[in-house]
């Protein structure tokens, strides 16, 4: 049996489109899985996902960089392991600027804005 991590993650998405936040969601499914639910269509301002499963150890596969229309503010709340594996996951396929973190006993919150990176 292969040893593994249980992981729950909740993400918060604003400052862009319906794509956009899928685009995100579907970078963070690379590091912990598959969404429990995934940001609808629509034009609503604020998108959630989240997830919540078990994992085997942290996998270093690198996903092509998604486009984003516009910067996306993302809001990352789990345990300080899953918060530091999102940050990780979306910094290898975004620019990622930190804006800010609250830390707790059992739990972290972590903002970032993403900004797809510049073409070559």
């Amino acid at each position: 049996m292969t040893s593994g991590t249980h992981l729950a993650l909740t993400v918060t998405l604003s400052g862009g489109t319906a794509a956009d936040a899928r685009a995100v969601v579907h970078t963070l499914e690379a590091a912990f899985g598959a969404a429990d639910d995934m940001p609808g269509n629509g034009a609503a301002t604020v998108y959630t996902a989240a997830f919540d499963n078990d994992l085997p150890t942290e996998s270093t596969d690198i996903q092509p960089a998604p486009r984003l229309s516009a910067p996306v503010t993302v809001t990352l709340q789990g345990s300080p392991e899953a918060v530091r594996r999102a940050g990780g996951t979306l910094a290898g396929a975004f620019t990622v600027h930190d804006e800010g973190m609250a830390a707790g006993d059992q739990e972290q919150e972590r903002q970032l804005r993403l900004e797809a990176r510049p073409s070559p």
